[in-house]
């Protein structure tokens, strides 16, 4: 008996948006001259003022990888404030608004929306189909939906669920058993769409799941699982997954 596809929940970085190669080191350099109020570029900055910040850099680094890779190891969620608190940033510095704001503008070239996402959820929602978005992330539910916003797409989405806001991180099956709850389907009524063969394609198959790969990514060694997972298909291109769902529905 075929299984009618009902909703299909999406990944975000590397397959809502296209995969950016990211200087990570320098994210958090930003963050930490503006805490300290040094102006991008300046050369008359104390070489000792310089250094104090590029250690709180060094710090937050150290802090994001550990929380990434107890998500890999534990599948345990962290928020960018717990990561900043661990590296010991003082939320209440007077100059911290500003650093986050740093941070966001140094993100924003990496967090644009492909251009085929509205179309394609535009098709979805005529086919009476559901759309979910499922993310890994450090980052508030806010801060995404102003992202979705901006792009012109919030309103197409039924239902967002971040790991900041979890307990767990993907590939743990809660959070796909928690993304189908949010659509209101069952497991095998939904298909998971996103870039990783660990987090994207043999987490949501845990749980009975359908699977799409989106082959976009090339992802550092560091962030690499190996499994034998096998994707129930693959889309080259994001607007792929309307094919994809059309056939198996037609089946």
């Amino acid at each position: 008996m075929s299984r009618r596809v009902e909703a299909v929940v999406f990944d975000w970085g590397g397959t809502l948006t296209p995969w950016h190669d990211v200087d990570l080191p320098e994210q958090w350099r930003v963050f930490a001259r503006e805490v300290h109020g040094i102006p991008v570029g300046s050369p008359d900055v104390p070489q000792a003022d310089l250094d104090e910040a590029h250690r709180l850099a060094d710090r937050i680094l150290e802090a994001e990888a550990g929380a990434w890779a107890r998500g890999r190891d534990e599948h345990s969620s962290a928020a960018l404030a717990d990561i900043l608190d661990a590296a010991g940033v003082d939320a209440e510095h007077d100059r911290h608004h500003l650093a986050l704001a740093a941070y966001r503008r140094f993100w924003e070239p990496h967090t644009l929306t492909d251009p085929q996402v509205k179309p394609l959820w535009e098709g979805l929602r005529e086919r009476g189909i559901k759309v979910g978005v499922l993310s890994n992330t450090i980052w508030t539910r806010e801060y995404h939906r102003e992202i979705f916003a901006r792009d012109g797409v919030l309103e197409l989405i039924d239902a967002d669920l971040y790991s900041s806001e979890l307990d767990h991180v993907k590939p743990h099956p809660e959070v796909f058993l928690a993304a189908c709850r949010a659509v209101g389907v069952e497991p095998a009524a939904a298909v998971y769409v996103g870039d990783r063969m660990f987090e994207d394609v043999h987490g949501p198959q845990q749980v009975g799941m359908r699977a799409v790969w989106v082959p976009h990514s090339v992802l550092p060694d560091n962030q690499k699982v190996e499994v034998t997972a096998v994707p129930d298909a693959r889309a080259h291109e994001l607007l792929d997954v309307l094919e994809i769902v059309d056939g198996w529905n037609a089946a």
